[in-house]
């Protein structure tokens, strides 16, 4: 009997949680039961060297490849046609936003790949696929160009937290045959944003191998870290409006004040405007350092004592959980979906989303040994792996 045919499509493979959440379910896979074809619009990033010999990864094509570059590059490549509909979808998006009364919303995205979409060569020639996964919004690819029985869209935001233009997002959502939700708290907002889509989904978790993720810690500690005594605070993820970074200077400002000795790593890529005037006018460069990007930012998180996450919103933080397997107690703040991630007080702590309550969270956690103690012992035996969530693929593919 032939194997099944899955065909995945992502975006790039830059530093990020949907990146993350897509390596663990490629390595998941079982590739004597189905075939997998990965379909990466642009192969940048980080992690495109992490793509395992068993995926069969699909070549760049031209027009994929220019959805998301800056529009200077394309011009000069001379993808006109992407180029015109890019900006047709910024003409549009910006009509609606005016026409609304927003500064910014969550549509943008989905105006550019419908605009887009329609211009790009189709990928029937793959043949046919038994499952045709859309791993990031928006699913325009999976849902107009691929030839598929099944066509599904994973979820890794908390919609219910975000303006959208519903009419536009909602057609491409209903024409989907399952919707992928990582998370219960998801799978509510989801459903509360878009009324009447219930019955179409499914809950699968992001797929971590604590194994893995402890065999890549085990690599030399960072010399910065082993050569600072006071307490080690790491945060990994995108500089951006969403992960709320700006806001530690502040926080080291008032630990500082407090008399506690402490240096705090921020591992990722993004925009640093931002985040260095606040340390400027914090007077905090001795305690922060901005490492940017990390292939692998374990050693860090093994090497720290606290791991705190302050964002605006999450699907389902991939680095909480992996920290939590690396046995680190972890601050988050109260976004939507904070409880389906901590217990808090068992295995972490979520506090307020202010300076103030961030600040105490760190001291308390610092001074509370305890209460420290209590939330280490706990990860050290809970089991956060879940690679069979991967069986639930299977199932859609009735397996």
């Amino acid at each position: 009997m032939a194997k099944r045919r899955i065909f995945i499509n992502m975006h790039y493979m830059e530093l990020g949680g949907a990146e993350r959440a897509l390596l663990g379910l490629l390595n998941a896979i079982d590739t004597t039961k189905v075939e997998v074809d990965l379909f990466i619009n642009q192969h940048t990033g980080p992690f495109m060297k992490l793509i395992p010999d068993k995926i069969n990864l699909l070549p760049e094509m031209r027009g994929y490849n220019a959805i998301e570059r800056p529009m200077k590059d394309i011009a000069r490549e001379g993808q006109i046609k992407v180029l015109i509909a890019r900006i047709i979808a910024k003409i549009k998006y910006k009509i609606y936003l005016k026409r609304n009364h927003y500064s910014r919303d969550a549509s943008a995205s989905h105006y550019v790949f419908e605009e887009v979409s329609k211009v790009l060569p189709s990928l029937h020639f793959l043949g046919h696929y038994d499952l045709a996964i859309s791993f990031l919004d928006p699913p325009h690819i999976v849902q107009t160009k691929v030839n598929a029985s099944k066509k599904i869209e994973w979820i890794h935001t908390d919609w219910g937290s975000h303006k959208f233009n519903y009419d536009l997002l909602y057609k491409y959502w209903k024409a989907n045959d399952y919707i992928i939700s990582i998370s219960r708290a998801i799978t509510l907002s989801f459903c509360n944003a878009f009324p009447g889509l219930e019955n179409k989904i499914i809950e699968i978790e992001n797929i971590l191998s604590p194994s893995l993720i402890r065999q890549q810690a085990l690599t030399l500690s960072p010399k910065e870290m082993q050569n600072f005594d006071g307490l080690k605070v790491i945060s990994v993820g995108r500089l951006s409006y969403q992960k709320n970074f700006e806001c530690i200077p502040h926080v080291v400002k008032i630990l500082k004040e407090a008399g506690i000795n402490l240096h705090w790593w921020i591992l990722g890529p993004g925009q640093r405007l931002e985040i260095n005037q606040a340390i400027a006018e914090t007077g905090t460069q001795e305690e922060i350092s901005l490492m940017g990007p990390r292939d692998n930012p374990y050693p860090y998180m093994a090497a720290c004592d606290i791991y705190v996450q302050p964002s605006r919103d999450e699907g389902k933080s991939i680095t909480v959980r992996e920290a939590q397997i690396l046995y680190k107690p972890v601050i988050i703040t109260r976004y939507a979906t904070s409880s389906s991630q901590i217990n808090s007080g068992v295995d972490g702590l979520i506090c307020d989303m202010n300076i103030q309550a961030i600040a105490e969270a760190i001291r308390s956690i610092t001074h509370n040994k305890e209460m420290r103690n209590k939330i280490v012992d706990y990860l050290h035996t809970h089991d956060y792996g879940n690679e069979s969530e991967v069986n639930k693929i299977y199932k859609l593919l009735n397996l």
